[in-house]
């Protein structure tokens, strides 16, 4: 325990120090965050006890990210985002997973198995980053803004399938058809109840506890309700995050929804920040000298082949200034790889080698993907000049 919070401690005041400084020349926090946890995890021996403790507080970063978001997107507002979510986001995972598989298979000699888990976890981009920025920025409305978030939301979706898929390639005991039948159900038992308790309870539980006047009791309530739906999917065999995005939805047709929001957001940031720091604790040194080279040439390649099937994809639905920021914003690979390819070496389908090149490459898209994000107007306008009678849609 006393180790813990020294090593608490110890990040706490780097990341203090480092984003005060990086502040100074507009460098986002998420930096210093992923910055500090490398620092950190330098000391390896002294961190390591305490990185599973940091991984599962920086789960509930991502789980109260997506449940403010959730707030923002009411089933209502859902039906109207059918082409961002489900046309748009299908496309993009099929698209960039097949490309990636293949890539794999025939350009890497990876078994065929390994190359589509490996392919379609690359398909995925960064929510939390994503989302944190385009918060900060007051995009998440905005046409490039509309179009990533649906992209997005069927990305988290598709995280399920993607897990499945290790499951089925590596089970010795279930039968495909047996593992597909399960999660249906799993999946549909977890909908109704969230329904049911959403449509006709949870107004009237709020509403009860509003009686009593007290707003610590209001945000204690709000915060059961997250993490009970978390909780719930999670036992179904679904990732936290879906379900707090469920929950939001959920709470998004109440009138709770804006002081909700307002509550939880200061809760948001900071296990957002333990969920960068525990991604800069992933990061391997001795690696980063020993390959380098593959892993710049990863880098470069996967967000560059990404960005362009992103744009030419999008080109032919939106505005092209639309699509290329669009493009922009998720041509990094997200925090929910991490989590297959953690399941996949576990299960023998990627060595530890091959693992921590993957996680390498991914931590520094990651890292790429703020300064993107905060220029990404200048990065277009090098491409392409914004139309001056034409507002982006």
């Amino acid at each position: 325990m006393e180790n813990i919070l020294m090593v608490l401690i110890i990040t706490i005041a780097i990341a203090t120090v480092l984003n005060v400084v990086l502040k100074k020349f507009d460098i986002p926090t998420v930096i210093g965050y992923v910055l500090s946890g490398f620092a950190i995890s330098s000391f390896y021996h002294f961190a390591e006890d305490s990185r599973e403790v940091l991984s599962h507080l920086a789960e509930f970063g991502i789980v109260f990210l997506m449940f403010t978001i959730g707030l923002e997107f009411s089933v209502n507002h859902l039906k109207h985002m059918k082409r961002e979510v489900f046309l748009f986001g299908s496309l993009q995972v099929m698209l960039s997973g097949m490309l990636f598989s293949t890539i794999g298979y025939l350009a890497f000699g990876l078994e065929a198995k390994s190359a589509i888990v490996t392919g379609f976890a690359l398909s995925l981009s960064s929510t939390a980053i994503v989302l944190k920025i385009l918060n900060e920025n007051n995009e998440i409305h905005a046409g490039y803004g509309r179009a990533t978030v649906g992209i997005l939301i069927f990305q988290d979706l598709a995280v399920i399938p993607i897990l499945l898929m290790v499951s089925i390639f590596t089970s010795h005991s279930e039968s495909i058809g047996t593992l597909l039948l399960n999660t249906l159900e799993s999946a549909i038992l977890v909908f109704i109840i969230l329904f049911v308790v959403g449509k006709y309870f949870l107004e009237r539980f709020f509403d009860l506890i509003m009686e009593t006047g007290s707003e610590e009791i209001f945000l204690v309530s709000v915060l059961l309700g997250v993490l009970s739906a978390s909780v719930l999917a999670e036992v179904f065999g679904f990732s936290y995050s879906l379900g707090a995005f469920i929950a939001g939805m959920m709470l998004s047709e109440t009138k709770y929804r804006y002081r909700i929001e307002a509550d939880l957001v200061p809760f948001r940031d900071i296990l957002l920040g333990v969920f960068f720091v525990s991604i800069g604790m992933l990061i391997d040194w001795h690696a980063i000298v020993t390959y380098w080279d593959i892993i710049l040439g990863l880098l470069v390649g996967i967000m560059l082949l990404k960005g362009m099937l992103l744009y030419g994809m999008l080109q032919f639905f939106i505005q092209k200034r639309t699509a290329l920021k669009t493009a922009l914003a998720l041509f990094e690979v997200g925090e929910f790889a991490l989590a297959i390819f953690a399941l996949a070496n576990t299960r023998g389908l990627l060595d530890a080698e091959l693992n921590q090149i993957l996680i390498i490459t991914v931590v520094l898209s990651m890292i790429i993907t703020p300064f993107v994000l905060k220029n990404i107007k200048k990065i277009a306008d090098t491409f392409m000049h914004e139309p001056e009678n034409l507002r982006e849609r």
